[in-house]
């Protein structure tokens, strides 16, 4: 059986980050399950699947600083990060664009 480490405070410190930043750890492993499991469902590869996961799970995290800002709660981000999942990159590229045409609409070529 290995030892502990020299320093006993490491574990209380790694356990400690952990249970701050559960509900980003939570809402990022739902996003990605939820999105990989969509893929699978409708027939994608492993490596489709893989890729929108990862992708889901990068835009679920990237999502979290927004819910502080609005003085949200972290665990808002659960369920953001199922609907992610849920919706997918391709959508919610769709719902950004659309979002960005209406603030800021295009110049008349």
């Amino acid at each position: 059986m290995p030892n502990m480490p020299d320093k006993p405070d490491t574990w209380l410190l790694v356990l400690a980050w952990l249970s701050q930043h559960a509900p980003t750890i939570y809402a990022g492993a739902l996003s990605f399950v939820v999105g990989a499991l969509r893929i699978i469902y409708g027939g994608g590869t492993r490596r489709q699947a893989l890729l929108e996961a990862c992708l889901c799970t990068l835009i679920t995290i990237g999502l979290i600083p927004l819910l502080e800002y609005f003085g949200l709660p972290q665990s808002f981000a659960t369920p953001a990060g199922v609907f992610i999942g849920f919706l997918g990159v391709k959508k919610i590229a769709v719902l950004a664009d659309r979002f960005a045409d209406f603030k800021i609409p295009r110049r008349a070529e």
